[in-house]
């Protein structure tokens, strides 16, 4: 079962810490999203493996855009 992993409000995707294929576990994180001149971290909901990621760095995001798709 594919999660789809959507940004909690707009912002600018400032770091990606994982790649395709990476397995990872419930509260790893996953990006850093930049907002209000803050890092959000942005966690992984449940163990599994990256499928897709659907972003790049220095990608503006609005809320609730699809980031990256966990299998």
């Amino acid at each position: 079962m594919s999660v789809e992993i959507t940004a909690p409000m707009p912002g600018t995707i400032a770091e990606i810490l994982v790649e395709v294929g990476d397995q990872v576990a419930a509260d790893d994180e996953l990006i850093i999203l930049e907002a209000m001149k803050m890092e959000n971290p942005i966690v992984a909901p449940a163990d599994g493996t990256i499928k897709e990621i659907k972003v790049a760095e220095k990608d503006k995001v609005d809320t609730n855009q699809v980031l990256l798709i966990l299998e």
